[in-house]
């Protein structure tokens, strides 16, 4: 690629979270005239990136195709230091859009820092307060904000996060980006409902139960709470008017202790990692969210389902302020009786059904192409 004299924005990414979050970012930014919109992959996470690439229609201008099985932090981290800073001295970008708490953001950030270059934050200033929960996020996030200049926080507490580190500057409260991503697949689903027919047989099969949505694949949770998870979700699914729903996350540290813990029964659907599409479905079609997801803390309430997060803490502190979250860690006797009180309390379940979702109105993209492009005088 040349360098031009029009403004050029470099726009990374390398998981499923970031590509859903900065979609909707993407096609705003391309939008705006007289701006050029690189996009690189770094695929982190590889199939699952790429569910959601198709779906957006986008193909990313460069991919790096990182990822390696079983590949260390120490090594993902070297070679996107290295791959990065390649990209950005190829395309000469005038500023770099990173999301979120990937590794993938926070060696974009530091690379563009190496080089000078402007940086915008996605969903900025989320804070567990714990660097080991969610770890290796929490860290990653708090790398990220020194070196930025425009913080697009989703919320006015993910801003005042910001406020105690002394980040003020450059501060804009937008919403969360997910939302914009769940109300335009929402509207393709309607308009093309092929794109999540593949559930319909589950969901044929399950008629009449309630649905629980589980996902889980936090690091801070591998070994015994994930066993825990398991236990506890065969607990739940022993109950006749239940049904678990649960995409497998790719990651061994997963599958192996569920294949142990978690015995095959009639009412548990334990299936491949659903593409962004059918996620949707899944979760319309559930009673409960379980999950240590952070996305899954924002989508779930503005589908009106109530989350039960098995972590002991969460960057997303809004969700537990308005009532559609509720923290029960990992212990397998909490999470049983919070997902019993879910389905036999009714007047508890609508308390969290029917709570205001902190999270946004589905036009965050648009307001921080909006910046972006008033950056660069256009």
């Amino acid at each position: 690629m040349t360098t031009t004299s029009r403004p050029r924005t470099l726009v990374i990414f390398g998981t499923r979270p970031e590509a859903i979050k900065l979609f909707p970012v993407v096609r705003a930014l391309q939008q705006v005239d007289g701006m050029d919109v690189v996009t690189c992959v770094t695929a982190q996470h590889r199939g699952l990136l790429d569910q959601v690439l198709a779906i957006a229609g986008l193909a990313p201008d460069v991919d790096l195709d990182l990822m390696e099985p079983g590949q260390s932090l120490d090594r993902l981290t070297a070679r996107l230091l290295i791959a990065l800073g390649e990209v950005m001295d190829r395309v000469s970008p005038s500023r770099v859009i990173v999301q979120g708490d990937t590794a993938t953001a926070m060696v974009g950030a530091l690379a563009a820092y190496y080089r000078k270059i402007p940086v915008a934050h996605v969903e900025a200033g989320l804070r567990s307060g714990d660097i080991y929960h969610p770890w290796p996020e929490e860290v990653n996030r708090r790398i990220v904000a020194p070196i930025a200049d425009l913080h697009f926080a989703p919320t006015e507490t993910a801003a005042a996060a910001l406020a105690r580190e002394n980040v003020t500057a450059g501060v804009h409260v937008m919403g969360n980006t997910v939302i914009d991503a769940l109300h335009w697949t929402r509207a393709r689903i309607t308009e093309q409902p092929d794109l999540a027919s593949d559930l319909a047989p589950l969901l044929t099969r399950f008629a009449g139960k309630r649905i629980v949505l589980v996902t889980t694949h936090r690091r801070e949770n591998f070994g015994d709470g994930m066993a825990a998870i398991g236990r506890a979700i065969a607990r739940i699914a022993a109950r006749p008017d239940v049904a678990v729903l649960f995409p497998m996350h790719p990651n061994p540290n997963v599958a192996a202790v569920m294949d142990a813990v978690l015995p095959a029964a009639p009412n548990v659907a334990r299936i491949a990692p659903l593409d962004y599409p059918h996620f949707i479905r899944a979760l319309d079609a559930c009673t409960i969210a379980l999950t240590d997801s952070g996305g899954v803390q924002e989508e779930a309430p503005a589908l009106g389902k109530p989350v039960l997060v098995m972590r002991d803490t969460t960057e997303r502190p809004e969700g537990v302020a308005a009532g559609t979250a509720r923290l029960v860690g990992t212990d397998e006797e909490r999470i049983v009786s919070e997902v019993f009180t879910l389905l036999d309390d009714k007047a508890a379940y609508a308390e969290m059904a029917r709570a205001h979702n902190p999270f946004g109105d589905g036009h965050a993209s648009s307001r921080i192409a909006r910046i972006v492009a008033d950056g660069f005088g256009l």
